[in-house]
């Protein structure tokens, strides 16, 4: 069985963490029906969405994914870089301890779960303005007895690791090589988003389909070209919040 862990969109949502994009009036009400259809998605891809409480003083909660990264073996609370959202974590972690052992990021470390990008036994960690080196050596602490690898890379012209690269097959990612340094990922093939598109690499691989947002047609084209199963997703509104396909859930399978 595979889970999704989802939270629903504040109403807060209009003060939300910015870094990289201009602010925006948020639609509040367009914002939930997009986010709607995106758990209903994941259950049509084979996800078991699992909604943590809502939190409505919490403007980015819905941004589940930056809470947690969840491992097979073991589930790893963040202490996330933006202070308003350290509040954040308990109700995941609370949600999180009926599937998996627990373990924490402590201060003076700093972690986003969009910063954490995993493919086999390698656990990609982005340097951001919200992930530091304190927490990436944490996390090689956690994780290197149990078998992984823990490579970290700087990340400066975008928000998190994961909205310049995402995993879309089994050894297959989606990159903007212009924020983050491909050859950190030697080995693996890659399809390189559109120009035109910079923020388009952040894409969620389920159920052998990538979930991509829709107003990226032309590296969507490219990872139909590349072989790939793509479902164009609504991000639009969301997309004003700084968010991307991945960051509204955490997937991983049963113990």
């Amino acid at each position: 069985m595979l889970f999704a862990l989802t939270r629903a969109v504040s109403a807060s949502i209009v003060d939300c963490q910015l870094t990289h994009v201009a602010r925006q009036p948020i639609d509040v009400a367009r914002a939930t029906a997009e986010h709607q259809a995106y758990e209903r998605l994941l259950g049509e891809l084979g996800a078991t969405v699992q909604r943590v409480p809502e939190a409505p003083a919490l403007p980015d909660a819905v941004f589940v994914e930056d809470a947690a990264v969840v491992f097979d073996e073991i589930a790893v609370i963040a202490y996330p870089g933006a202070v308003s959202r350290r509040a954040e974590t308990a109700a995941v972690a609370a949600c999180l301890a009926g599937h998996r052992p627990i373990a924490r990021i402590e201060p003076p470390g700093t972690l986003d779960g969009g910063d954490v990008l995993v493919v086999d036994r390698t656990v990609f960690v982005g340097q951001s303005t919200r992930t530091n080196d304190a927490a990436a050596r944490q996390l090689r602490d956690i994780m290197s007895p149990r078998g992984y690898r823990v490579v970290t890379l700087a990340v400066t012209k975008c928000l998190h690791l994961k909205t310049a690269v995402s995993r879309v097959a089994d050894r297959v990612l989606l990159i903007n090589a212009d924020w983050v340094d491909a050859e950190a990922f030697g080995g693996y093939e890659m399809v390189t988003v559109d120009p035109a598109e910079p923020q388009a690499a952040n894409a969620l691989l389920l159920g052998g389909r990538v979930m991509h947002p829709r107003h990226f047609p032309r590296t969507r084209a490219r990872l139909e070209a590349a072989g790939l199963s793509v479902v164009p997703v609504a991000m639009d509104e969301l997309a004003k919040a700084e968010a991307g396909i991945t960051c509204c859930s955490i997937l991983f399978g049963a113990a």
